[in-house]
């Protein structure tokens, strides 16, 4: 037990200054190529951590847990919207740009459906059983081409949000630059396996399911790169980056992950049902929803709270199912 603390821990420390040289490297390049903070996040940032994501779905998906890879990216997704938005909007408000209202975050809600559709073959097509089949990840992979098509559009098109209003970026050279993103995803992704290894060992000497692990402990481990990202970036002032983030993990975990886990084998649902979907389509609706209500297009400290009480409540809910 002594030791998968110790993992644990370590793990945490490494993912925290990951995150903070990443987000300079990041904001750095952003300047220096006139890109807009959304891209950098919907790219760089938001692949780089969701590598753990990839790591741990693809294995898992290799050595038969289909339930630890469906639910390494649904809980992750749902930890992305619920706790990761709510903790930087408590640690700062996030401003919404318009843009990102009407087009990003309904791209968010688009990949939830998608997911809950391809998911429930006993529902629509009176199947035996629900399973995320070869096609399927085809079809998820094909959605995630057209994501990057799209994003490289935004950068073609100069979409660039200036952050005259934030922290002054530190200049760095595109050499210093590279090395603190390549440095940055180290740590994240060491920190990352290191977290999830500990947090897997506890939960099962405590006797905790594998999909239960899946949805909660590994989809946490594997987000803390964007959460500690997202409120690294809140802190200098960077939101773009912050929601950028988010939203690209998503697309990337829903799109790109699970889409490459099914293609290698497909995967079952097993244990994880509906209602755990219905949680992870309605989180992308709320995150559209806080954008809008009391100040317009800025996600507040008080909706910060909001999002966060749902993901504890959501987290009794499955261990209560025990």
């Amino acid at each position: 037990m002594i030791g998968h603390v110790l993992f644990l821990l370590g793990g945490l420390a490494l993912i925290l200054v990951g995150a903070n040289i990443l987000t300079d490297g990041a904001a750095s390049v952003a300047k220096r190529f006139h890109i807009s903070d959304l891209v950098i996040g919907l790219t760089i940032v938001a692949f780089g951590t969701s590598a753990p994501e990839l790591v741990i779905s693809l294995l898992s998906a290799i050595q038969g847990s289909a339930e630890m890879a469906i639910g390494n990216v649904v809980g992750s997704n749902i930890f992305n919207i619920l706790m990761i938005i709510g903790c930087t909007a408590l640690v700062f408000p996030i401003k919404v740009d318009k843009g990102i209202m009407s087009k990003e975050i309904p791209l968010v809600i688009l990949s939830s459906l998608v997911f809950a559709f391809l998911s429930n073959d006993v529902w629509l097509d009176g199947g035996s059983r629900n399973v995320i089949s070869r096609i399927d990840g085809f079809i998820l992979l094909a959605f995630f081409l057209i994501f990057m098509r799209y994003t490289f559009s935004i950068a073609r098109q100069g979409s660039q949000e200036e952050v005259a209003d934030g922290e002054k970026i530190k200049e760095m050279s595109l050499g210093r630059s590279s090395l603190f993103i390549l440095g940055g995803l180290a740590g994240l992704i060491f920190g990352g396996q290191c977290f999830v290894d500990g947090a897997s060992g506890i939960a099962r000497i405590l006797g905790v399911s594998e999909s239960v692990i899946g949805l909660t402990l590994v989809a946490g481990g594997t987000s803390l790169p964007e959460l500690a990202t997202s409120v690294t970036a809140a802190l200098k002032k960077n939101p773009g980056i912050a929601i950028g983030n988010v939203i690209g993990s998503n697309l990337f975990n829903i799109f790109f992950v699970l889409g490459c886990s099914a293609s290698v084998f497909p995967l079952s649902m097993g244990k994880i049902n509906n209602i755990d979907i219905f949680v992870l389509v309605l989180s992308s609706v709320l995150f559209w929803l806080v954008g809008w209500f009391f100040q317009k297009r800025t996600i507040t400290r008080f909706e910060g709270v909001l999002l966060m009480t749902a993901y504890v409540i959501y987290t009794m809910y499955l261990i209560m199912q025990q």
